[in-house]
């Protein structure tokens, strides 16, 4: 049975891009919603982890939980999911340190 995933993106290659408007919508730039068995969810998942390089992506999608959805996760992202007691809550990770330019040590 279809149910809906949305699934965002930042900074991935444009093929991926491309793979997932084939199963989905885009419907703002990076964010791509669609209705797909659940074999497809994990392949399109699969194809994304695979390929998201150097950026992210996050993919939502109905479950059988307190909240009623699941959250995934692939590259870099200061924002987390963490499960507390059942829940789904995010975590922010601190900003990388940048180094300043005009300090010599």
């Amino acid at each position: 049975m279809p149910s809906m995933v949305v699934i965002a993106t930042t900074a991935v290659p444009d093929r991926l891009r491309g793979a997932l408007s084939r199963w989905t919508s885009e419907v703002v730039t990076g964010i791509f919603v669609g209705s797909v068995s659940a074999q497809v969810r994990d392949q399109l998942w699969q194809a994304v982890s695979e390929t998201v390089g150097d950026g992210a992506a996050v993919l939502i999608h109905p479950s059988p939980t307190e909240q009623g959805y699941s959250i995934r996760t692939a590259g870099t992202r200061r924002r987390v999911p963490e499960d507390f007691d059942g829940l789904t809550l995010i975590r922010m990770r601190a900003a990388p340190m940048l180094k300043n330019p005009h300090d010599s040590s």
